[in-house]
């Protein structure tokens, strides 16, 4: 199979989804409405409320959700085999994620900017609230504590990353005052941006930097991660347009950039795929396809921390409703094609077959470093560029990402400890609620030794809380479907393959943890799936109520949203 023809089959399928499918539920399933207002209008408060052009936004919400996650889980899945994994993210990316994360952002919209785990508590019920927020409390501490360590490690092994990496935070500062205090125009932005970017790409290739192995009695790697919580607790608590959003809009400009150079370089030198369509020689230990491949590949088919930046920054600064199929679903586009991009850069970037199996010794042996050297290799045999450059490249990259992934994480982790302070009845300012946020990652990263090591105790849970997640989205938005008398089946479908396939994952885990003797995981394991079927159930009994629901959910939130509005002016 020749690389060049999965991609062009890949981009086709994906790109036909967007122009297709994001169509046909924008106006028949969810009926944007531009005449509407949005909650960035009608609570705008300049921190978290800012009404924003939909291209900064996308660039907010795709570099948000992206993060590591869709590099990282195709190029450990790929162990199967290319075509399995070709297959979930093209058809997941069209039928599952864009139409996930678009509705997330209708649902929160329509509901003032609230979260999910607020939306759970109006749709589901309270029980089903409380439960849906200890989940996406222990899924933002994992993606935070387990970033922090993962974004390290590439800073320690990849130091030419690391002035483009800490350099962008200047670049994004700029380009915010640019937008928004001394309103250059966006094109212009974008270039001296993206330009700068890649200037300290350049700067860092030629000149790698690197702590020393110990600071003050720490290690580098303790160093680093203490440095990321610090920056991502600042980022988490600054105006969005200051620091978050051009960053995230810059960082999403360079992946197209890094994106077109991969699939470039894939057009010029076509590279064979070594790798088999489907792997019947896997390592031993490896896990079984089904249902392990639908959770390892999370970010890139679906996954349920979209819904969380759907619902928690990105409905918060949507300008109008429409907007919502640019954001939402192509932001999904956005995904499925560096998933995509990372597939091939795993199969197709070594020479021969026995070097791909030379990497892929044993299940978890791919990710980053195998995206970043089969990259790194089609680029160099693509557009002649040095291996080295190459590989900075792509681990910036994958830094950028991870990085933009993890200081959202910690804004959206701010908003659930407000939440639960909301439930018990206690207010939560939001000074307290960062601290909290990054006190509990660090004492997680910690936890089991200054090396970090902490981050990645629970990571393996990673995978089947986020498909749960999705799965209890989906849920939502079912019922308002249900409740609004439009077709469902968009949602129902997606929601049962997801809900069976992680559920029976969970189950799998749970045989493997207790064969570990990992009892901190099989007891979290445990809590994740009595909360989870709990909430499930509640969500069916919530469905078969809105069957008979005869009101006007549409007009009612409306009157409360402007009723609120009018509260607030006065």
């Amino acid at each position: 199979m020749n690389s060049l023809l999965l991609a062009v089959i890949g981009v086709g399928m994906i790109l036909a989804g967007y122009f297709l499918y994001s169509k046909f539920l924008a106006s028949k399933i969810y009926a944007l409405d531009d005449s509407r207002p949005t909650p960035a209008h009608t609570m705008e408060d300049g921190v978290d409320y800012v009404p924003t052009n939909k291209y900064v936004l996308w660039g907010h919400h795709f570099t948000s959700v992206a993060g590591a996650a869709p590099i990282v889980g195709p190029a450990i899945a790929v162990i199967w085999g290319w075509l399995p994994a070709f297959l979930w993210v093209t058809l997941g990316t069209v039928f599952f994620a864009g139409m996930h994360d678009m509705g997330a952002l209708w649902a929160s919209v329509r509901n003032r900017g609230q979260s999910i785990g607020a939306l759970s508590g109006r749709y589901i019920g309270k029980h089903g609230r409380n439960l849906f927020l200890v989940v996406i409390f222990l899924l933002l501490l994992m993606v935070n504590a387990a970033f922090a360590v993962v974004i390290a490690n590439l800073l320690i092994g990849t130091p030419t990353a690391v002035i483009p990496t800490w350099g962008a935070l200047v670049v994004a500062f700029l380009v915010g005052q640019a937008i928004y205090r001394l309103k250059w125009s966006l094109p212009t932005v974008s270039v001296v941006g993206v330009v700068a970017l890649y200037a300290l790409i350049l700067v860092g290739n030629s000149a790698p930097l690197a702590l020393p192995e110990t600071v003050w009695g720490l290690p580098d790697k303790a160093v680093w991660i203490i440095l990321l919580f610090v920056y991502a607790g600042i980022a988490s608590m600054l105006p969005v347009w200051m620091l978050l959003q051009p960053r995230d809009y810059i960082n999403g400009l360079q992946l197209f950039i890094a994106l077109g150079i991969l699939y470039g370089s894939v057009l010029l030198a076509r590279p064979e795929v070594v790798a088999p369509a489907y792997n019947q020689n896997v390592p031993d230990g490896t896990p079984g396809i089904v249902p392990l491949l639908f959770v390892t590949i999370a970010c890139g088919a679906i996954s349920g921390f979209h819904g969380m930046v759907s619902s928690g920054t990105s409905s918060k600064q949507l300008n109008k409703e429409s907007d919502a199929r640019f954001v939402g679903y192509f932001g999904a586009v956005g995904e499925g094609l560096l998933a995509l991009g990372a597939i091939i850069a795993t199969t197709a970037g070594f020479r021969t077959l026995a070097d791909w199996e030379n990497v892929y010794q044993a299940f978890n042996d791919g990710g980053v470093n195998a995206f970043v050297q089969g990259g790194g290799t089609i680029i160099e045999a693509g557009l002649g560029l040095p291996q080295s450059l190459s590989a900075t490249i792509m681990a910036t990259t994958a830094i950028l990402f991870a990085a933009t992934t993890m200081d959202t994480g910690v804004r959206l982790q701010r908003f659930v400890v407000q939440e639960i302070g909301d439930v018990i009845g206690v207010t939560v300012r939001k000074n307290l609620a960062t601290f909290i946020a990054v006190a509990v990652a660090l004492a997680l990263t910690f936890g089991a030794g200054v090396d970090g090591s902490g981050g990645l105790l629970i990571w393996p849970l990673f995978g089947t809380t986020n498909q749960l997640m999705a799965g209890l989205t989906l849920a939502i938005l079912a019922i308002m479907l249900i409740r609004r008398k439009r077709n469902p089946l968009p949602a129902l479908i997606p929601l049962v393959f997801v809900g069976v396939v992680t559920i029976y994952a969970l189950f799998i885990q749970l045989g493997t943890f207790y064969e570990q003797g990992n009892w901190l995981l099989l007891v979290l394991d445990v809590i994740i799936l009595v909360a989870s079927i709990w909430v499930i159930v509640e969500a069916f009994g919530a469905m078969k109520a809105a069957r008979s629901y005869t009101g006007d959910d549409d007009a009612e939130l409306l009157a409360e949203a402007t009723y609120e509005a009018e509260d607030a002016r006065e």
